[in-house]
């Protein structure tokens, strides 16, 4: 049981998939930021500027925490193993 829910919530994503989870983020972020410092602003109301902020960090988060399959669409090919060659040595006397 324990070993599904860990499987659940380990999220392993590629490489261009973390790439594409920061660039989301860092746009998100930026934009959010500035359109609750603009209507906070406006509105003189710091309240609406933190609620903003707040709730879309909560939205950025359900995007970019879960392991999606859009962030897994390139996944690394590992070599092979090698297999140790049958001459091992053993340089202990």
């Amino acid at each position: 049981m324990s070993n599904a829910i860990q499987d659940y919530f380990e999220g392993k994503i590629d490489f261009v998939g973390q790439q594409r989870v920061d660039e989301i983020a860092r746009i998100w972020l930026f934009s959010f930021t500035a359109l609750s410092f603009a209507l906070g602003f406006a509105l003189h109301s710091l309240k609406i500027s933190f609620m903003l902020l707040g709730s879309s960090t909560v939205v950025l988060c359900a995007i970019v925490l879960p392991a999606w399959p859009m962030y897994n669409k390139h996944p690394v090919k590992w070599l092979p193993a090698l297999k140790p060659s049958g001459g091992e040595t053993n340089n202990s006397k």
